[in-house]
């Protein structure tokens, strides 16, 4: 049996420097930066949730700007045939570390290992 929930909401900004969008987002939502280079490399930010709240992730994109969803999982391989049984297709898989889906709606997200160290209330088990 492995377990997954609805982890973060990731705010795809196309645009040369993220930083506008981190003093927007972060004014506009109410959540202070956390994080305003969480790799390094100037493509991705994150604002301060509550541990019951989903992560928000900024991330520079060059597609068009858009609103995706990560799914976290204590078993990657599981959740994605999980997920491809319901419709779902594997695009691809990222640095090693997740895989990029696509809903049957068109809709793309994340599959993700576990983003935070608590893993308890509001998830999913599935066999």
């Amino acid at each position: 049996m492995h377990h997954s929930r609805l982890s973060t909401i990731v705010l795809d900004c196309q645009l040369d420097d993220l930083q506008p969008a981190i003093r927007f987002w972060s004014a506009a939502l109410g959540k202070p930066v956390e994080d305003a280079d969480q790799d390094g490399d100037g493509r991705y930010a994150a604002l301060a949730t509550a541990e019951d709240e989903p992560l928000i992730l900024l991330q520079k994109v060059a597609h068009e700007s858009r609103v995706h969803l990560d799914i976290e999982t204590d078993d990657l391989d599981a959740e994605v045939a999980r997920l491809q049984d319901l419709g779902a297709r594997a695009i691809a898989f990222v640095k090693e570390r997740w895989w990029v889906m696509q809903a049957p709606t068109g809709h793309r997200f994340c599959v993700v290992q576990r983003q935070r160290e608590r893993f308890g209330p509001h998830l999913n088990s599935w066999d």
